[in-house]
């Protein structure tokens, strides 16, 4: 009955995987189960002392008052010489807008360009969240799909073939959350050569996982001089600074696109906290450096992690070149029965796991793509290695 009295909008919404799937682990925790989850997307490491000292400074100097809508001056400022330092971008502050965390800074990109029935490219596999705020906003999200067989990227002539008259915006997120994915600078301009015949559609770059990298240095779409002015680069402090609850998100964008966003969130949240904003222009200026020693612990336990896996019969792989997740398409254990389950998809197979393993994950069904499983290696080492250990009992 209850649901009957709640809006459409909050009906039509679903539940995020991720976090229903850290929920279902924890509540089999507190049942006294002993479950090892590796289903959210964080690190597994403190913040760095730098960046803890800098948010204790600005308590001591009594930053207490609400904070500008879009983020203050001196973080704005930062948050450019940041853009241009590594991204070869060059932003004005009225560019910038600060948030409580990227997921907000998205929600305000896609509430002020979309309208009811707009249609939002989603090269799959995609963040769940993506679609979820498409659908807030009542546009429509098309997926277009990729394999584990093409590195979970997307053609030019599969973008070609997804636009409609009535598309207006595309998302990318490069390093990908789940598969971990880089689009190469040559990738991403032959797709920017597809949208540069299609002048009405915003494309949102999500580059979060940035710095969260073995190697290959990802490459912002902005920076290709024909998307500058249609391209609103979304970054954060979360996944690369060990951040996720100080909740900072930042865009760079065409400065009409700004404006409009500091409108929206002037009517929701107002000004991010103070006292991480403090400490972000601290954490945004360090050189990448200092945060190397995270990015090189998360390398080595990809490694171990697909070593490991690759042991296991029916897991296929490739090899994730960013971000903490490892995507095994999972398909060849469709049809069969194990434990007494069938398992039909990757839904049941994440349960399997979840309930005969005692390990959580997260059905690749949440991000657009059936045939697969999201493990997160934000984890420790014992941890992964205990955890790949029981999947491997289940599934013998």
């Amino acid at each position: 009955m209850s649901n009957q009295l709640l809006s459409d909008r909050i009906n039509s919404l679903p539940v995020s995987q991720t976090l229903a799937m850290a929920a279902k682990a924890r509540e089999l925790k507190a049942a006294g189960k002993d479950i090892i989850s590796l289903s959210l997307g964080e690190p597994d490491f403190n913040t760095p002392d730098f960046i803890k000292e800098a948010a204790i400074e600005a308590i001591n100097q009594d930053y207490n008052s609400y904070t500008p809508v879009d983020g203050y001056v001196e973080l704005k400022e930062a948050i450019c010489t940041k853009f241009k330092r590594d991204n070869n971008l060059h932003y004005s502050p009225n560019q910038i807008v600060v948030s409580t965390g990227a997921k907000q800074s998205i929600a305000n990109v896609a509430q002020v360009l979309l309208n009811p029935g707009d249609e939002v490219l989603l090269p799959a596999p995609y963040w769940v969240s993506y679609s979820a705020i498409a659908t807030l906003c009542e546009a429509k999200f098309v997926e277009i799909p990729s394999t584990i067989d093409t590195d979970f990227k997307i053609t030019p002539s599969q973008l070609e073939a997804a636009i409609t008259p009535k598309t207006k915006m595309i998302f990318f997120n490069s390093p990908n959350n789940p598969s971990g994915t880089i689009y190469s600078e040559e990738e991403y301009r032959a797709l920017a050569a597809v949208l540069e015949k299609h002048p009405q559609i915003y494309i949102l770059s999500d580059e979060i996982y940035e710095h969260i990298n073995y190697g290959d240095k990802p490459f912002s779409f902005a920076a290709i001089e024909s998307m500058y002015d249609r391209t609103i680069t979304v970054n954060g402090l979360a996944k690369a600074f060990a951040m996720t609850g100080w909740r900072i998100g930042y865009i760079g964008a065409p400065a009409w696109i700004a404006k409009a966003c500091t409108k929206m969130q002037g009517q929701i949240t107002s000004g991010t906290n103070c006292i991480a904003q403090r400490a972000a222009i601290t954490a945004v200026l360090a050189p990448i450096s200092k945060i190397q020693y995270m990015v090189d612990e998360f390398k080595q336990r990809r490694d171990m992690v697909l070593d490991l896996l690759g042991t296991i019969d029916g897991f296929k792989l490739n090899i994730p070149n960013g971000a903490f997740y490892v995507f095994p398409d999972i398909s060849a254990f469709f049809g069969k029965t194990i434990k007494g389950r069938n398992i039909e998809n990757a839904n049941d197979f994440s349960m399997l796991l979840l309930e005969e393993a005692n390990v959580a994950t997260v059905t690749g069904e949440a991000f657009g793509a059936p045939d697969c499983i999201r493990l997160s290696y934000a984890a420790s080492v014992s941890q992964l290695q205990e955890a790949i250990k029981r999947i491997k009992e289940v599934l013998s």
